[in-house]
């Protein structure tokens, strides 16, 4: 089978088959792409021509070095995406019965163990007692951290959010994640208070949860919802403008804050399997990244008891 044709039915396979979401495919479709390049860029090979069971260890460990000659700074864990896809498309292959590299031939580079920043509770503080909560702007910014900080939200999934989304009596509604998947995200006393304040400020039809302010008044009226709805970007920015206001050294994101609440619940002895479930982790592993910081409770607990 050729390699073009085996590329588009892999990616049918894991739309419609697997059900992968739509940015998940688009990587797959990225990362074989640049596999393409490399055929034609390194192997010389006619694209046209250029069939599956050509596909040899050689080949695969080529396409590595490929990978860092075109990006000397590319980190270990996007080059082990590159060939994990790469492993994907093989064990596809495999499953329709087509003859090509067995995908357990590839390894992956051992990466460094991963580490996860969070901010502390005076940290916290500081953090949260940065932004003046006299005007829009701020308002808007201290409910956004409240937000991902106490409901554990995904920094997309806070950007896609309406108002007409969210029940603020209730304290809670419902947010769509690993494309199909649904659950319940609760929000503190505390956020439903500052989302609250920051809508009472607003006076406009449009209906992002959160928008951008830095617009004229006499043109709001004739904006549409995607031209003012925040970016990931924009969140992740903001964030670390108020960090280095409050005074933390740490580098952090806005994802930070989603850490920061994972290992608030941890070092309270909240479960892990609850844990997992408000993160919206599909396997534990993944959740597992932060019970590094209940090590010391862990010793002090022995310590109290095992004398």
């Amino acid at each position: 089978m050729l390699f073009t044709e085996a590329h588009k039915n892999f990616l049918n396979y894991l739309e419609v088959i697997k059900n992968k979401s739509p940015k998940t495919v688009e990587q797959y479709d990225r990362h074989l792409r640049k596999f393409q390049d490399f055929i034609l860029e390194t192997l010389e090979k006619d694209l046209n021509k250029f069939k599956v069971n050509e596909i040899i260890l050689d080949i695969a460990e080529k396409f590595r070095s490929y990978l860092y000659e075109k990006n000397r700074t590319i980190s270990i864990k996007t080059a082990n995406a590159y060939m994990i896809t790469l492993r994907s498309f093989l064990k596809y292959l495999e499953k329709k019965w087509h003859k090509s590299l067995s995908a357990t031939a590839i390894d992956l580079i051992k990466a460094d163990e991963r580490h996860v920043e969070f901010l502390n509770e005076e940290e916290l503080e500081r953090l949260f007692n940065t932004p003046n909560k006299e005007t829009t702007i701020w308002a808007r910014d201290l409910a956004i951290m409240e937000c991902i900080y106490s409901t554990w939200l995904r920094i997309s999934e806070l950007t896609a959010l309406n108002k007409s989304d969210i029940n603020l009596n209730r304290r809670e509604f419902a947010v769509r994640w690993k494309w199909r998947k649904v659950r319940v995200v609760y929000l503190t006393k505390n956020a439903a208070i500052l989302i609250w304040n920051y809508l009472e400020k607003r006076n406009d039809h449009l209906s992002p949860l959160f928008i951008r302010h830095n617009i004229k008044i006499e043109n709001i009226d004739a904006l549409q919802d995607e031209k003012v709805r925040l970016t990931r970007f924009f969140i992740t920015n903001m964030v670390k403008k108020y960090a280095t206001k409050a005074y933390i050294l740490k580098n952090i994101s806005a994802h930070t804050l989603r850490h920061s609440f994972a290992t608030t619940l941890l070092s309270n002895w909240a479960d892990l399997r609850a844990i997992q479930e408000m993160l919206g982790h599909a396997s534990i592993t993944t959740t597992q990244v932060y019970t590094h910081v209940t090590n010391k409770k862990l010793k002090e607990v022995h310590s109290k008891f095992m004398k």
